[in-house]
């Protein structure tokens, strides 16, 4: 039976989860121990926090990687609800606003971001639905846009809050999700352009989103502005250079880069532990991608297969724009970086989007197992 579990678990992807887990956790320490006794007389406020966060997220790893993962189509209408009712009471009395933007729920004991728990959903429903419209996949209006109206739907809640960044991520997954249910080029061509055109009149329609979208293109026009948060970046990493300034010993985490412990801790990896550090992360997360893709074409159902998609590819996307913001390639999204950004809603939900994708493969090994099984005794 060890010997069994042994090999039904993809041990790679697992053994790197645990690598990056650590390690985001140990970079939170150093990024954030100066501003934890600035604002609460506590060095290790953010660590203490993000420790907790993480051992909650190791139970729901370890759950979901055990929880046989066919059973969310028997829950895809509540999860369904579910994204509503969270969306609609985010934009009530309950939603806490942070810096002009109200996308928390106060617990009272703590705060979570419902848009975190519905990129999931959404991927999960959209798994369950494509996976049984093989059939008719090629019929835009059978197949292809019945599931997307209830995107839709959500990409609205989210805008109003709001959060670009996010609704425009959900926007790509689906996307490529439905590209994975083997839709029409033509069909996706034209969902992609009416995404985009979407997208960029929502930008426009206030000024100050377009200056954050195009600020990146060049940051030095206004460098107390638009462009400070990318210019701090610019600096930490340009100090830390190849080998790094040493563990501690970034200057910019002193009040100079605004979110060094969130959504701009690469810069402090960079700058601490300069390209070798960087390089790490990188491996870390390109390896999880990858497992995550692998295991999505080994599945043994359509839904096992859209679902690991579907998860990786939000991932990857989650990775590049979260990159991209700090090095100043793409737009400031506000999109963390998986296991490396403070918070516990992100971390949570990415742990248990793995663990789902960690039982997808224990479920196809063990039927790879089984058939073997069957044609020794045949």
């Amino acid at each position: 039976m060890e010997g069994s579990i042994k090999k039904e678990n993809d041990w790679i992807l697992i053994t790197t989860i645990v690598l990056l887990a650590s390690f985001g956790l140990v970079m939170i320490y150093s990024a954030s121990y100066v501003i934890g006794y600035d604002h609460y007389n506590d060095p290790i406020h953010f660590f203490r926090k993000q420790l907790q966060f993480l051992a909650i997220s190791t139970v729901l790893f370890l759950f979901f990687m055990l929880f046989p993962y066919r059973l969310y189509q028997k829950l895809v209408l509540p999860i369904v609800l579910a994204s509503f009712i969270l969306l609609i009471l985010v934009l009530t009395p309950l939603g806490a606003e942070v810096k002009g933007a109200q996308r928390w729920l106060d617990l009272g004991f703590t705060r979570i971001q419902p848009s975190e728990f519905v990129k999931l959903w959404v991927i999960i429903y959209l798994a369950h639905v494509y996976s049984r419209k093989q059939m008719y996949i090629n019929q835009f209006g059978r197949g292809v846009l019945p599931p997307l109206i209830i995107v839709v739907g959500i990409f609205a809640l989210i805008m109003g809050q709001p959060d670009l960044g996010t609704a425009s991520l959900i926007l790509a997954v689906a996307g490529l999700m439905v590209f994975c249910s083997g839709a029409k080029i033509f069909h996706l061509i034209s969902l992609g352009s009416i995404s985009g055109l979407v997208v960029y009149l929502y930008a426009r329609s206030e000024e100050y989103r377009m200056n954050r979208i195009t600020g990146f293109m060049d940051p030095f026009a206004d460098e107390t502005g638009t462009g400070y948060q990318l210019i701090q970046s610019y600096i930490a990493m340009a100090h830390g250079g190849v080998t790094g300034a040493g563990f501690g010993q970034s200057v910019q985490k002193l009040f100079y880069l605004p979110e060094a412990h969130t959504d701009f801790i690469l810069a402090i990896v960079a700058e601490e532990l300069g390209l070798f550090g960087v390089l790490f992360v990188f491996i870390c997360l390109g390896l999880i991608v990858f497992r995550g893709i692998v295991i999505g074409t080994r599945a043994n159902t359509p839904f096992g297969s859209l679902l690991a998609f579907g998860i990786s590819f939000q991932i990857a996307l989650q990775i590049c724009l979260n990159i991209g913001a700090a090095t100043g390639v793409l737009p400031i999204t506000g999109i963390p970086l998986p296991f490396m950004s403070y918070g516990g809603s992100s971390l949570m939900i990415t742990a248990i989007s793995l663990g789902i994708i960690a039982n997808i493969a224990r479920s196809s090994t063990r039927k790879i197992s089984q058939d073997t099984e069957l044609d020794k005794v045949g």
